[in-house]
Parts: structure tokens; C-alpha cells; sequence
């Protein structure tokens, strides 16, 4: 996955889990609502329910029971167990159902019509006791029940009310209740009140001084000097937990109050964390890079991050004030921070009409005036309203146009290639391949996208290359997530038809590898053919050394020969003028060739490399001055100056006197030649921070523009002097000394030769142990 597309799945991911768990956030609250106002129904019918079961109660001195829609006793009969114990000996459920089958000797008809028809009846009934009981079948609620008292109508009062049917309804009850009479003292408590404070009984409560909550008894103390109900919430720690209390302290009349704890503890918890939940949401949002901007119900603004803030640069303390969806809309359209449209009023209608919609949108994009672009999510709300994001991808948009058009030239590139590449993800599956891997392998488009798989591929390479070591050894480049066996790696191999592939492996910086097939079938036929040359070359310069040699030698003796006889006739008396003339043409002509032949030599051993360099210190104006004594009849009988300008304190140079001097003196006898009746040449030398220039310039004709590029090539011909070595075997020492040659001329008006010569000859041609002086000359030179 590319950088781009992982930012997207990134931003879209993180403004997903903002989304969850806003959402949840919501419902769980919502649940939180539901639950808190569930129990304080349920906490409010209780209460109900006590008031009524406490009035009928003291009304009335009897035995109460409910009974179940088929007819029997629902639960114990309640009422005072006094008067329980004399209507029957049994307890609990099987009182209950031990005293319905007294009654029914004498009422199961009633009975039956008060549970079938709801058809209510009084009466007298004998149960063998002193006196009558009274019986009584009422509906109420939708359910039936029976009430039993004695025929007297004896009430219980004082200590004994405590034994009656409320204290046996306020046991009953699962949360902490208790009386408080009006001089402030406790006057009755349940089972639970009881052993939330740890104590046995009302009394060991009353005379430890036990409460249940300070606050508690302080909130009852005010409601009973008031009059009016009074609630409160109070925390309280007991057994190693903390537990949190609604308490309601209802007004019983005479300055009594009766108090109750409902255990919040749970929703309190949830509470809590539904709040860290929303703090932590808003802050993860605030760290988002997108801007989020929720809207309430009433289309006003209920929550923005700080990214929003800041993409659209609006005024905090505007967005604090929670303007409606149209009132930012026009703000931003005044800042011209929203699309620039013709029809504003219409796409600011249909902006407001997402409130309606019942899934969240396609997304959208906005371009803005300045030029960014951003991405538009609208999204419903859980509680009401709407959710947007806004992203801008204005970076991403460039980043992605350069990055499509980097592949399409990346791909471009690779179909141009003549080598088969293949791309390889680190999963082994083809992700890229060239035009030419289809030919070099002789495959179809279809079956390469059939077998994407390296196994796959391999099996249809196989057949123009079946070497199984070759595709074990790539498939453990291409698969293997070892360091070790990522490292590049070639070979070459023989396909069936005879060619020679070359193979190699690159791995790439995410992951993948790369694999290139190359014919190099032609290239090892040129390398074969380039041996086979080389080796003939060597055997031909082998050759022309020998002939070289030979020739030298089978040269050098006649004209040795030749040379001596005609010097021996110009010294001979008798010899008439003209024929000593004829005599010193001949030596001349002789001496001229002898020194063509050495010119030869010389250059064929620099080209074989034999030739050795005698380094020495080298006075340059000793050597200019030695070279123009040696041409300056020459010169001047062609009616021409010569003149050796070196200024004075030349340091010496590290260089080949006799090699030196050979050039200069080719150079003197070609200047002469150009040069003609009142002409000139003149041998210079000048020092350079690394280098001599030594120049032999004349002021004759000059050399033509299209034969200056070639007057150091060899065996060329030349307007001044013919073919030849001369020239080049000039440029050819100087640079066995490290330096290199030129030459300056504009035709008719002369030319010069410029030798670049190095303080101290940087070559391989010095013999070994004169290399070794050069570094203590060069310093000592300098």
C-alpha cells in the first residue's frame, strides 16, 4: 500500500473510532437516563406502595391475602402474628395455602367468582376459634385478595404496631429504610438499614447511636422541621467498597419522617465513566488532523475540534456562542471559505437538508478560492443532528497525481526495457512485469494473470528454462523475510532453445524484489569474438615488434654504410665540387631517414609500452639553448631569426633530458621548415604553480582550422612537412611524462606548439628506482 493510501485509511480509520465511540458514549448515557429514571419510578411507586400498605395497615387490625390469577394463595398471609398463629399453625407459603383451604370449606364459591369474576363479597365465618372472624374478597390492581379480622374489631397500639403488617412490609423492602420520630430519635428500621450500619436490632441502634450517614440524618432533620420531602445523593465506604445513595426523606406527619437509601452505586460508576469516556472522546478528536464539527438537534453548533478552528481560521469565542448551521455557512462564505457557487441560496438548502437523511452521504469535495481542496463526510448523529469532517487533500491530491504519473513513466520505462523484469511482493505474488518478460518467456498476458503466484510462474517458465536449483534459489529471494537471503544475486542459465539468460535480483525498500532475465546470448558471441580479436592483436604486435626490429636492423646497416662512404667522399680532394655536392645530399638524405627509422621505434615501443623514462633534474634553459644551437643554421640559412627567450631563476624540472630534447628538436626542424625570409622562431619557457610551459612558435603560414584537430595524429598528411611521426611522437612523450600538448595557430600569421610539462613527471614509465627520488625532489622543487 502506497504512503498516500495508508494516510487515508489512517485518517479514515481514526475519525471511524471517534464515530464508535461517540456513539456508544451516547447510548450508553442515554441507557444511564433510562436506568436513573426507571429506579426513581420504581423508588416512587414503592413509596406509594408503602403509604397505602402503611394506611390499611394501621386501619386496620387483620390477616391480609393475595391470591394468584388461578386461584391460590400468592405468598404468607400478612397481618399480626398473633392474630396469623390463631387462624393457623403453619408459616410462610404453606400459611398461606393452609389458610386458603380453611376458607374455602365455607366461600369457594365467592372465592372463585371474586378470582374468575372479580365479583367482590363480605361476611362471617366460624374457624373455630372464641369468636367470628369477618372475611373480606376485594379486586384491586388486577389482582384478588383476601382480608381477615376479628368480629371485635380489636386494634393494636403502642409497642405492639410494630408488629404489625407495615413492619412486615418495610422488612420486605431490598433497600436501607427507616423512621425517625419527631424528637429526632429512631423509632423503626428494616433488616436492611440494620445491617448496613452492623448493628442487631433497632434498640442496640438506638442506644449505640448508630446512623447511616451523617449527611443522611442531617437531610431528614430537615425535612421533618419543613415539612417537605427532601432528597440528596451521598457517598458512603463500608466493607472496603464505596457505594453512592440517593436518600428521600418523606414527611410522615407529627414530625416523623420516614427515610429510604436507593443504591445508585452502578449508575454513578457508569456515570463517571460515560464522562471520562466524553472527555477522552473530545480530546481524541482534538488530536485529530481532521476538522470535526458536530450540530445538535436544533441545527446549532454542539461541538468543534481545534483542527476545525484553525482550517477555516474562525474566531473561538464566535464558535463558543454555538451558531446555527446557516449562520457558519454564511460566515464562512464571507471569509470565502466555502465553494464559490452561483446559486448560494440553493446549495445552502440542500447543505441543511442532510438533518433529514437517515444514512450518512456520499462523500463530496470542496474547492476553495485559495486554492486547497477538501474532502466533505456528512454523517447522522445517534442523538439528533449531524456529524461533518473535513479533510483537506490538497497535498494528497498532488502527491497522487505525481505518483500515478511516476508509474505510468516507472511502467513506460519498463515496457521500453529489452530485459524480462518481474516485480515480486515480499507475499510472493507478481505485482509487475514488462512487455519483454512476456516474450522472453513466451507467455500470454492471460496466463500471467492466471498465475500470479511465484510457484505458479515458475511452472510455465520452466518450460523455456527448466532448472529447478535456479527458480528454489529465486523463490527463496523473493519469499523468504530473512535479511540474509534479501541480498542481490545473479547467475545465467540455457533455455532449451539454445540462448544464454542472465538473471538478478534486486530487493526493493518495501519489501518487494526484483527479478531481470537477459539475453545475453549475442553478448557472449561479441565477448568470444573480442577474446579471439585480442589475442590476435597480441600476436600481431608480437609481430610488428619483430618486424620493426628486423627492419631496423636490416635498415640500419646499409645506411650506416651510406652515411660513412659519402662523408668519406666529401673529404676526398680530388672529388670534383659538384659530386662532393651529390655526396652531402646523400649523407643528408641518409641521416633523415635513420632518424624517420628511430622515430618509428620509438613510437612502436610507447605503444607496446616498453618504452622507460631516465628521470633526472632538468635545467630548462640548458635544454632550449642546446635544442636552438642545433637547429639555428638551419634556420637562419633560410633567412629567419631564432630566438630562446626563459626568464631568469627557472627551477629544474624531474624529466627525461634526451626525450625532452627529442621533442623539442622535432618541433625546431618543423618551425623551420614553415618559416621563410625574414622570418622567425622563438623557443620560450614559462613556469607555471604545477607545471613548465615550454612554446616553439614561428611566424609562418600557419596551419588551416580543419587540420589543427589532427597535426598530432600520425602518419597523416600535413602541409608542413608530409606525412609522418614526427608530431606525434612529440604529443606521445610528453605524455609519457604526465603532460600533454597543443597547439594555437591562426592561418598566415604563424603558430605555436605548447608542451605542458609537469614539475615532476607523474608516470609508470620511470624505471622503479628513479620513482622512488620524486616525492623528496617535488618538495624540494617547491
Amino acid at each position: 500500500m502506497a504512503e498516500a493510501d495508508i494516510a487515508y485509511v489512517a485518517t479514515a480509520g481514526a475519525a471511524g473510532l471517534a464515530l464508535a465511540v461517540s456513539a456508544w458514549a451516547l447510548r450508553l448515557r442515554a441507557r444511564l437516563n433510562a436506568a436513573t429514571a426507571l429506579a426513581e419510578g420504581e423508588r416512587a411507586a414503592a413509596v406509594a406502595d408503602l403509604s397505602r400498605h402503611d394506611s390499611m395497615l394501621r386501619a386496620f387490625d387483620d390477616v391480609s391475602l393475595a391470591l394468584t390469577p388461578e386461584g391460590e394463595a400468592s405468598g404468607a398471609p400478612i397481618g399480626p402474628p398473633e392474630l396469623i398463629d390463631r387462624l393457623t399453625e403453619a408459616s410462610g407459603d404453606t400459611a398461606g395455602h393452609a389458610l386458603l383451604t380453611r376458607l374455602k370449606t365455607s366461600y369457594v364459591v365467592l372465592i372463585d367468582g371474586l378470582v374468575t369474576a372479580g365479583k367482590a363479597f363480605e361476611g362471617l365465618i366460624e374457624l373455630g376459634d372464641v369468636e367470628p372472624w369477618r372475611i373480606e374478597g376485594r379486586v384491586a390492581g388486577g389482582g384478588a385478595g383476601l382480608r381477615l379480622s376479628p368480629a371485635s374489631r380489636v386494634m393494636l397500639t403502642g409497642a405492639d404496631a410494630t408488629e404489625s403488617g407495615l413492619a412486615l412490609l418495610g422488612d420486605a423492602s431490598p433497600i436501607p429504610t427507616w423512621v425517625v420520630d419527631g424528637a429526632g430519635k429512631l423509632a423503626w428500621a428494616n433488616r436492611v438499614w440494620l445491617h448496613e450500619i452492623g448493628a442487631d436490632s433497632v434498640e442496640t441502634a438506638r442506644n449505640k447511636g448508630l446512623s447511616f450517614d451523617r449527611g443522611a440524618d442531617a437531610l431528614v432533620a430537615e425535612a421533618g422541621r419543613l415539612g417537605v420531602r427532601q432528597e440528596g445523593f451521598r457517598w458512603t465506604t463500608g466493607g472496603g467498597h464505596r457505594r453512592a445513595w440517593r436518600i428521600i426523606a418523606e414527611p410522615a406527619g407529627g414530625g416523623a419522617v420516614t427515610a429510604f437509601a436507593i443504591e445508585v452505586t452502578e449508575a454513578e460508576e457508569t456515570r463517571d465513566t460515560l464522562r471520562r469516556h466524553v472527555d477522552a472522546h473530545d480530546e481524541t478528536l482534538n488530536h485529530l488532523a481532521d476538522a470535526v464539527a458536530i450540530f445538535g438537534p436544533s441545527k446549532r453548533l454542539a461541538f468543534h475540534n481545534t483542527a476545525f478552528q484553525t482550517l477555516f481560521d474562525i474566531d473561538p469565542a464566535w464558535l463558543d456562542e454555538r451558531p446555527t448551521h446557516a449562520e457558519l455557512l454564511d460566515r464562512l462564505r464571507q471569509r470565502r471559505r466555502l465553494p464559490e457557487v452561483m446559486d448560494y441560496a440553493g446549495w445552502k438548502a440542500r447543505e441543511l437538508e442532510f438533518y433529514g437523511a437517515s444514512q450518512a452521504s456520499p462523500d463530496d469535495s470542496w474547492s476553495l478560492p485559495d486554492g486547497r481542496t477538501l474532502r466533505v463526510v456528512r454523517q447522522p448523529h445517534p442523538l439528533g443532528g449531524i456529524l461533518l469532517i473535513f479533510s483537506d487533500i490538497t497535498d494528497e491530491l498532488n502527491l497522487r497525481s505525481r505518483f500515478n504519473a511516476q508509474i505510468q513513466v516507472q511502467t513506460a520505462t519498463l515496457d521500453k526495457l529489452n530485459d524480462a523484469v518481474a516485480v515480486f511482493g515480499s507475499d510472493g505474488r507478481l505485482r509487475l512485469h514488462n512487455e519483454a518478460f512476456e516474450t522472453f518467456w513466451k507467455l500470454s498476458a492471460e496466463q500471467i494473470a492466471g498465475s500470479t503466484d511465484f510457484d505458479a510462474l515458475a511452472e510455465l517458465c520452466k518450460a523455456v528454462l527448466p532448472d529447478p536449483a535456479l527458480w528454489l534459489g529465486l523463490k527463496a529471494r523473493v519469499a523468504d523475510p530473512d535479511p540474509e537471503s534479501r541480498v542481490a544475486i545473479s547467475g545465467e542459465g540455457r533455455t532449451i532453445d539454445g540462448r544464454i539468460a542472465a538473471w538478478q535480483t534486486r530487493p526493493l525498500p518495501d519489501g518487494a524484489t526484483l527479478v531481470a532475465f537477459s539475453d545475453i546470448t549475442a553478448r557472449r558471441g561479441l565477448e568470444q569474438a573480442l577474446v579471439q580479436r585480442e589475442q590476435a592483436l597480441a600476436e600481431s604486435q608480437a609481430l610488428k615488434r619483430e618486424f620493426v626490429g628486423s627492419v631496423s636492423y636490416e635498415l640500419r646497416t646499409p645506411l650506416t654504410t651510406i652515411v660513412g662512404y659519402s662523408e668519406l667522399l666529401e673529404t676526398m680532394g680530388d672529388l670534383p665540387e659538384r659530386g662532393r655536392q651529390h655526396a652531402g645530399a646523400i649523407r643528408v638524405a641518409a641521416s633523415q631517414l635513420a632518424r624517420s627509422i628511430d622515430d618509428v621505434l620509438d613510437m612502436a615501443q610507447i605503444d607496446a609500452g616498453e618504452m622507460e623514462l631516465s628521470l633526472g633534474d632538468v635545467r630548462v634553459q640548458d635544454l632550449l639553448e642546446q635544442a636552438a644551437e642545433r637547429v639555428r643554421a638551419k634556420v637562419e640559412g633560410r633567412g629567419a631569426t631564432l630566438t630562446v627567450t626563459c626568464p631568469p631563476g627557472l627551477k629544474p624540472i624531474r624529466a627525461d633530458d634526451h626525450r625532452i630534447g627529442q621533442a623539442l628538436n622535432h618541433l625546431l626542424e618543423n618551425a623551420a621548415r614553415a618559416v621563410s625570409e625574414g622570418g622567425a622562431v622563438t623557443l620560450s619557457a614559462e613556469m607555471g604553480p604545477s607545471e613548465m610551459r615550454v612554446t616553439v612558435s614561428d611566424s609562418g603560414r600557419g596551419i588551416p582550422y580543419h587540420l589543427q584537430a589532427h597535426v598530432f595524429d600520425r602518419f597523416v598528411r600535413r602541409e608542413r612537412g608530409g606525412p609522418g611521426v614526427g608530431l606525434a611522437l612529440v604529443k606521445a612523450l610528453v605524455e609519457l611524462h604526465g603532460g600533454w600538448a597543443e597547439v594555437e595557430s591562426e592561418p598566415g600569421k604563424g603558430a605555436a606548439f605548447i608542451l605542458h610539462l609537469p614539475l615532476g613527471a607523474a608516470t609508470s614509465a620511470a624505471a622503479p628506482e628513479l620513482q622512488l627520488v620524486v616525492p623528496s625532489f617535488q618538495t624540494a622543487a617547491s
